[in-house]
C-alpha cells in the first residue's frame, strides 16, 4: 500500500512546486485536483509527466463539482468537464477520476439516481478494459444530501451500474460522523474500491446537547488526530479487504491552517499525516 495526497489543500501554490515538494516530502504519489492544478494552460498530460519524471505516481485526479446540478447550464458545464478530464485521464493512463455525484435539489430520489447512472455508465463506457476507473468520493455535501454517498446509497446506485470500472474513493471521515462503521460498510463494498482518502474525524458528544447533530459537534482531522485507528483500519483494508493501492491524504485539518493559512504549517500537517499513515503501515499493512 502506498500513500498519495491530494493537492487541493495547496491549490494556491502552483502545480510544479506542489509536485517538487511531494517528492521532497517522501510521498509516493499524488492525488492532482483539476480546478486547482489541471486547469491551467497546460494540459492535464503535461502536469502529469512532470510528476511521474519527479518519480511521483498519479493514482487519481479529481474533478470536483455537482454532476446533478439542478441548473441545465451548470450541469452541461461539469458533464462537457468531466467527459474531456475523463479523456484526458486515459490518453495519460491515469488509472482513476474521482467525481462527486451532487443531487439536484428540484428532482425526487428516484430520478437522480437514474441521472446519475445514466451519465456513469456512458462515462465508463470510454474505456471498459480495466485501465480507467470511476471512483465517487463519498462526501455528502453541504447540505448532507448528496445521492450514492452513504450504504444504501451505494446499493442504489451500483443495482443500476452496467459497469464494474465504477466504484467509490472511499473515505471514512465523512461515514464517522453519520454514524456508519466504516468497517462494515468498507466490507459490504470491498469490490468497488478503489481508492482510500486518509482523513479523520474527531467527535464531540458533548457538544450535541447544545448543537444537535446536525450542528458542529465533530471536525475533520488529519490521520492520527481522530477517532480512526489506522493501524488497525489499514491492516483490515490490506488483510479483508484485499486493498493494496493507495491511501490519499485528504487535509481539511483547521489546526494545520487548512484551508488557506499559512502554507509551511498545512504542509507540516501533510508531512504529519504521512507520518502516521508509515508507521501505521509499518505495524501490519504493506
Amino acid at each position: 500500500m502506498k500513500v498519495a495526497f491530494y493537492s487541493s489543500t495547496l491549490g494556491d501554490q502552483p502545480a510544479h512546486e506542489v509536485i517538487k515538494w511531494a517528492k521532497q516530502a517522501g510521498f509516493d504519489g499524488i492525488e492532482l485536483d483539476v480546478n486547482r492544478h489541471l486547469s491551467g494552460p497546460e494540459s492535464a498530460g503535461t502536469i502529469v509527466k512532470l510528476a511521474r519524471d519527479a518519480q511521483l505516481e498519479v493514482p487519481s485526479i479529481t474533478l470536483f463539482g455537482n454532476l446533478l446540478h439542478s441548473d441545465k447550464t451548470e450541469r452541461k458545464k461539469i458533464r462537457s468537464r468531466a467527459h474531456s478530464i475523463a479523456q484526458e485521464a486515459i490518453n495519460a493512463k491515469v488509472p482513476t477520476l474521482v467525481l462527486f455525484a451532487g443531487r439536484n435539489e428540484q428532482a425526487d430520489e428516484e430520478s437522480n439516481y437514474q441521472d446519475i447512472t445514466d451519465f456513469l455508465n456512458e462515462l465508463a463506457s470510454l474505456r471498459t478494459d480495466g485501465s480507467f476507473r470511476i471512483a465517487l468520493e463519498n462526501w455528502p455535501g453541504m447540505h448532507k444530501n448528496f445521492v450514492g454517498t452513504t450504504p444504501e446509497g451505494w446499493k442504489k446506485l451500483f443495482s443500476k451500474i452496467k459497469y464494474p470500472n465504477v466504484g467509490i474513493e472511499f473515505d471514512p471521515s465523512h461515514l464517522l460522523w453519520q454514524g456508519i462503521d466504516p468497517y462494515q460498510a468498507a466490507i459490504e463494498f470491498r469490490d468497488r474500491i478503489f481508492l482510500l482518502h486518509g482523513k479523520d474525524t474527531k467527535l464531540f458528544p458533548e457538544r450535541v446537547q447544545s448543537v444537535g447533530y446536525c450542528g458542529n459537534w465533530w471536525e475533520y482531522r488529519l490521520p492520527g488526530r481522530g477517532e480512526l485507528d489506522w493501524k488497525q483500519f489499514l491492516t483490515f483494508a490490506h488483510t479483508k479487504l484485499g486493498f493494496t493501492d493507495y491511501v490519499s491524504i485528504e487535509h481539511e485539518d483547521r489546526e494545520y491552517a487548512w484551508p488557506d493559512g499559512d502554507v509551511e504549517t498545512r504542509k507540516k500537517g501533510f508531512v504529519y499525516g504521512l507520518g502516521q499513515l508509515r508507521k501505521a503501515l509499518a505495524g501490519g499493512a504493506e
